[in-house]
């Protein structure tokens, strides 16, 4: 049986998605970008998952490069260019490809979940892009990061030309897509494209104890405050307040709503069900 390309866990009201083709630096496919979109698919039905982390599985033991050497742990090195090198695809094909991939980076910008991109190693291109459709980007030190399209004759993808310019600001952004930048971990956080650099093997633990700071807080009040957030550019700010009042009402009309008030008079915490 083919190993599955993405593989997933939940763990303390948290998924954990890790991109699972570690023998190729965990570079993305068609069947990975359909797998990860199942599984997205999924999870706002699971009411077990509060919040999602991506990562990328590490290599085993036996994943050696053809020069001999073992492969490097990797968060995403790209598109797999093995499978864009043959030349085989026709015009509609490589239009369904990128399509499959913007669906499934919108997919991850939409969640109604917070998602945590947590950069194990070095991320390229539409692994960046993965990463940037994330809500927070937390990276070891030694991993990197770059859109290094324009120097292979291609294009950033994945929302990048508006997302990037509202992360990091239209001067920054223009540098790191034109001239493909490498960036190590302190200078994501200074870029503002990470929230954090922290040692490799506190990674993981510390993206679960910023999940847990979000998975006891109420799952519609979650879900609303991403959507208007990722919204508001596009709004007046009188279309702002209309649009908090609606979010403000769904939420007093909700269970959880009640459900904190009376934690609140109880000095308890409250136990929200997404309802």
């Amino acid at each position: 049986m083919t190993p599955a390309t993405v593989l997933f866990e939940a763990r303390d009201n948290t998924g954990i998605l890790r991109l699972n083709r570690p023998h190729r630096m965990n570079a993305v496919i068609e069947r990975m970008y359909e797998e990860l979109g199942a599984i997205l698919d999924s999870l706002p039905s699971d009411p077990a998952v509060r919040a999602l982390i991506l990562t990328g599985a590490p290599p085993l033991p036996d994943n050696i490069t053809s020069a001999g050497q073992p492969v490097k742990e990797a968060f995403c090195a790209g598109a797999d260019l093995k499978h864009h090198a043959d030349g085989g695809r026709t015009p509609t094909e490589k239009k369904a490809y990128i399509e499959l991939a913007h669906a499934t980076c919108l997919k991850l910008r939409t969640l109604p979940l917070p998602v945590i991109a947590a950069v194990n190693g070095p991320a390229r291109g539409a692994g960046t892009e993965l990463a940037l459709n994330c809500d927070f980007v937390l990276m070891a030190d030694t991993a990197t990061l770059a859109f290094p399209e324009t120097g292979l004759g291609t294009m950033v993808g994945g929302g990048v030309t508006r997302h990037l310019e509202r992360t990091v600001g239209l001067a920054r952004a223009r540098e790191l897509i034109y001239t493909g930048r490498v960036l190590n971990g302190p200078e994501a956080v200074q870029t503002g494209l990470a929230l954090a650099s922290v040692p490799a093997d506190h990674l993981l633990s510390e993206a679960m104890a910023l999940a847990a700071r979000m998975t006891d807080k109420a799952p519609l009040s979650m879900a609303l405050a991403k959507s208007l957030m990722e919204r508001a550019p596009s709004l007046t700010l009188e279309e702002s307040y209309a649009e908090e009042t609606k979010a403000i009402v769904a939420c007093m009309e909700s269970r959880d709503w009640q459900e904190g008030i009376d934690a609140f008079k109880e000095k308890r915490r409250p136990i929200f069900k997404g309802v």
